[in-house]
């Protein structure tokens, strides 16, 4: 199946790449900049390859009466404090991205260099939206977590209409926290075969099963909720992994990494070596010199010195060309 990588900063993301791995502190810094600081040191401590947050105008996302306005509204950082917190994750050497959710954000992380932009899942029918994204003509990573295919196929022909094929998908359940009987892992497959973009998993199950086992399944990336204190306040700090389950996470990722190969089935370096667990053809009993080679003649024995087994039928009927003493791997010099 011939799927495009992706380019992202340093990183190329596909088959044969590392799993490219983010750490979703999303809403968890609780609008207070120094968490934010410390959360993006801990993330890379814990081998994130990026730290990506949530970045929106509370204004464009909720009507003044909703709810979560109030909420959303106290958790939204200033142009000057998004700067600040670019910055610091520049320094820490970790790639620094969000989630946009509208024109002013998407233009406001471009305008801090992010080199690329994510979409949540919510917003995959946001066609606006993910119009004014494909013409900034970054990679962009969209999570699909309530969608069906149909929806997946308009979001990926809005890139496309726009000439920007740097794109991948994430594969999510969207309910928090997600169970594991509602994974439906072996979609990344469907969608690695449907758009032949690199497929990831934007996992918001409590553990790391799910995440170790996407990969295995072919998720070319990880994203995972990260928080330094899952009884810190937030909505998202409970479903989030703190930094030992986040580092055992990659741990774990970068260990099965090591497992899943080129997918080209041949003998490793090491199997050459063995040479006791293939058999050969080898002689009964003493055949001599002009018999006819019979089956009581015969035995396929440890280790496969003579001729392969495989050439069994060839060898039944054959006149031996000289005496074969018993338990003598048979040649074809012998026949």
């Amino acid at each position: 199946m011939d799927v495009k990588r992706l380019e992202i900063d340093k990183f190329v993301i596909g088959r044969d790449d590392p799993t490219f791995i983010i750490a979703e502190i999303g809403l968890n810094h609780n609008g207070e900049i120094d968490l934010a600081k410390k959360m993006i040191k801990k993330a890379k401590k814990c081998g994130a390859d990026a730290a990506k947050f949530q970045m929106f105008d509370t204004s464009e996302l909720y009507s003044r009466d909703h709810k979560l306005f109030d909420t959303f509204e106290s958790l939204q950082l200033s142009r000057e404090g998004w700067r600040e917190v670019k910055d610091f994750a520049e320094k820490e050497n970790i790639l620094f991205t969000a989630s946009v959710f509208d024109k002013n954000s998407v233009d406001l992380l471009d305008e801090l260099k992010s080199p690329m932009f994510k979409i949540a899942s919510g917003d995959l029918t946001h066609i606006p939206l993910l119009d004014h994204i494909s013409r900034k003509d970054k990679p962009t990573i969209i999570s699909t977590g309530l969608s069906n295919i149909s929806e997946v196929e308009e979001a990926v022909n809005t890139f496309y209409s726009n000439g920007n094929q740097k794109i991948s998908l994430l594969h999510c359940v969207s309910n928090y926290p997600s169970s594991l009987a509602d994974l439906n892992l072996n979609v990344i497959e469907t969608l690695k075969r449907s758009f032949r973009v690199p497929v990831g998993f934007s996992d918001h199950t409590l553990g790391t099963t799910a995440p170790v086992t996407a990969v295995a399944s072919g998720a070319d990336i990880i994203e995972k909720h990260f928080t330094l204190d899952r009884n810190m306040e937030g909505p998202d700090q409970k479903l989030s992994l703190p930094p030992d389950m986040f580092d055992g996470m990659v741990e774990k990722i970068r260990e099965i990494e090591k497992g899943l190969g080129d997918g080209l089935k041949k003998p490793v370096e090491d199997e050459k070596m063995i040479k006791n667990a293939r058999r050969g053809i080898t002689a009964r009993c003493t055949i001599k010199e002009g018999e006819e080679i019979k089956e009581e003649h015969l035995k396929i024995t440890r280790p496969e010195i003579g001729i392969k087994p495989k050439f069994y039928e060839l060898v039944l009927g054959r006149e031996a060309k000289k005496t074969i003493d018993e338990d003598e791997p048979l040649t074809w010099k012998h026949i």
